[in-house]
């Protein structure tokens, strides 16, 4: 499904960056679109070195009379070569693609985003939609979506690395914080927090640490594009609504392979918490491959009724409740039916565990697996 505005983004004479965690398919994608472009890997100290030394001669590894794109992988690892990209744009004409894993990042560190003149796009783990035939919701559930696990013999070992080199990699060797002890005891805290509105006090108090530290954390976080805060929806609100958002990591596999299950944990608290976080990375996902512009929100008044995940934009208002059971009750749709009283021009749906649509009044039931296979044209009523 990527590929649909890749291709686009391709055909098209404008650079672009793109962007995504480690390990989302970025540079599969790029060598397998475009084989035969020059490919500058700032991971490989053969480029880095010199580049990070003299930004300037980056114009000596493109042969004369060159036209075809200029890839330069990981480019917030040297991101004063951003100005030196600027001026080959504007002077030579040529066209980059810059890959990375953060804008966020980048624009903190003041550097220079080319000022409009490349576009921006994002890539996240796979898709239901994209793995077709292949999609298992029962193997996604438990390892989430990287590409890589196509081919893995063991997941649960390729993903311990995989954090592991994150928190190595990404976090010591940028050096974002210098206690990475205090910070892989963080990531495990947050993960308990994993779909839900996030305590900074309380986890403060666990990780033993200050407020201000574990918002620097969180923060991090984000900038790695390794997770995301889900405000509150509140556009003409009637009711008083809580105010914190909700946490989510970016790839299930990942929230279940960082949070620890012990002996007095149930299965239902982890299983929960990654039926949400697959539905909403699959939601985020087709959103920004079909240039969608919903903003995603979820819903919860202060006396406790909650809807999921609500999505806003030109398409409409959509809400969507998440439920592993396979048998729904009243009690199951009382926060979409009070949601739709309040805004009786929403789409309500909710994704289950069943095996069949199910009509409730004005809510759709659809079994999840179904719906994030047919993601695209729920997300599209009106088409």
């Amino acid at each position: 499904m990527s590929d649909r505005l890749f291709k686009k983004a391709f055909l098209s004479k404008k650079s672009f960056f793109l962007f995504g965690p480690r390990g989302c398919g970025k540079t599969t994608l790029l060598k397998t679109t475009l084989p035969h472009c020059l490919y500058i890997d700032l991971l490989d100290p053969e480029f880095f070195l010199p580049l990070m030394a003299q930004p300037g001669k980056l114009k000596t590894l493109i042969p004369p009379n060159y036209s075809d794109w200029i890839v330069i992988d990981e480019i917030q690892k040297i991101p004063a070569l951003l100005n030196e990209v600027h001026r080959l744009i504007e002077a030579e004409k040529h066209r980059f693609i810059l890959t990375g894993s953060s804008a966020r990042n980048l624009r903190k560190k003041g550097v220079n985003l080319l000022a409009g003149r490349a576009l921006t796009y994002n890539l996240y783990p796979l898709t239901a939609v994209e793995l077709a035939d292949q999609f298992d919701l029962s193997f996604s559930l438990k390892w989430g979506h990287l590409p890589a696990l196509l081919q893995e013999e063991d997941p649960k070992k390729f993903l311990k690395s995989y954090i592991q080199t994150y928190l190595k990699e990404e976090v010591q060797q940028e050096a974002l914080t210098r206690n990475l002890a205090q910070f892989s005891r963080f990531l495990e805290i947050a993960s308990f927090s994993q779909g839900s509105a996030i305590n900074v006090s309380e986890i403060a108090r666990e990780t033993g640490t200050n407020r201000v530290q574990i918002q620097t954390y969180f923060s991090i976080l984000e900038d790695l594009l390794i997770s995301s805060l889900l405000p509150i929806f509140t556009k003409r609100a009637k009711r008083r609504m809580a105010n914190h958002p909700k946490f989510y990591f970016f790839d299930t596999g990942v929230f279940r392979t960082i949070r620890p299950l012990g002996p007095l944990d149930t299965q239902a608290e982890v299983d929960g918490p990654a039926l949400e976080t697959l539905c909403l990375q699959e939601l985020r996902a087709i959103n920004d491959y079909f240039e969608l512009d919903y903003s995603l929100y979820y819903w919860r008044t202060q006396t406790g009724h909650e809807v999921d995940f609500i999505l806003y934009g030109p398409h409409g208002l959509i809400a969507i409740e998440v439920k592993r059971k396979a048998t729904l009750n009243k009690d199951d749709l009382s926060g979409l039916r009070l949601f739709k009283e309040d805004y009786p021009e929403a789409l309500c749906l909710i994704f289950y565990g069943g095996t069949h649509k199910e009509y409730h009044g004005t809510i759709t039931a659809i079994p999840m697996a179904e719906a994030l296979k047919t993601l695209p044209s729920l997300l599209q009523p009106n088409q």
